[in-house]
């Protein structure tokens, strides 16, 4: 298998994994919070055709994938309605965090995962390539989920943290500041794409994503070597 067919290969499932539990906790969520639109629309489901976006799931992991980029994505926003919501600004906050929230917890059953397959795996066991198939998915698993995680909270619209941002202004600023909503695909791109390539000083992704994605990266690292036990480490 070439090297390009192994990294599709072990980034496609623990990619669609993550985003579509990223997904259906905002639905979940929204519903134990007094809205149940995701569940009246059957978006509660884990079935990743119902999430699936062609571009943000597909098309653009790939490509960042083959060109050694870091790698995100997105799914079919599940549906909210803050109307129906208890305390709208205060749960759509709740909401909003609860896909990163999940997205940290799957890294850390990832790296459980991984911490038991090391410790089950002895010096005399010749590592296969199944098994060197398995690891490889689970530290993506743990990658990916701690970078969309970190990303996500970002608060540029339409990211979660824009949500968040929102509902911790005063009033009046979040009325201002949710207008800035339907442009928010064009400010991503402009920031992640654009503003790099005119000012590489001001790359977003290494100066403000990356310093906290290791930072926790080394912790979930830890997690697995405790996990995997001292003759691991």
């Amino acid at each position: 298998m070439s090297d390009t067919m192994w990294q599709a290969a072990t980034l496609i499932v623990p990619l669609v994994l993550a985003i579509v539990f990223h997904e259906v906790a905002h639905g979940w969520v929204a519903g134990l919070l007094g809205d149940p639109t995701a569940r009246e629309q059957r978006r509660l489901s884990l079935n990743p055709l119902r999430h699936v976006d062609p571009m943000g799931t597909v098309i653009l992991p790939g490509f960042l994938a083959l060109i050694k980029a870091p790698v995100f994505g997105w799914a079919k926003p599940v549906p909210v309605d803050a109307r129906r919501l208890r305390d709208p600004r205060r749960d759509m906050m709740i909401v909003a965090a609860a896909g990163p929230g999940t997205n940290l917890v799957l890294a850390l059953l990832g790296a459980i995962g991984l911490g038991l397959l090391a410790r089950f795996t002895t010096d005399a066991t010749q590592p296969g390539t199944a098994l060197l198939f398995l690891a490889a998915n689970l530290q993506n698993f743990i990658a990916l989920n701690i970078f969309l995680a970190v990303f996500n909270l970002l608060p540029v619209p339409p990211f979660d943290g824009s949500h968040i941002v929102e509902g911790l202004l005063p009033e009046r600023a979040a009325m201002a500041y949710a207008r800035v909503r339907p442009y928010g695909l064009p400010i991503m791109l402009l920031l992640l794409f654009v503003l790099p390539q005119i000012a590489p000083n001001l790359h977003i992704v290494d100066r403000l994503i990356l310093p906290p994605v290791q930072w926790l990266g080394s912790w979930y690292e830890m997690v697995a070597q405790a996990v995997a036990g001292p003759e691991m480490n």
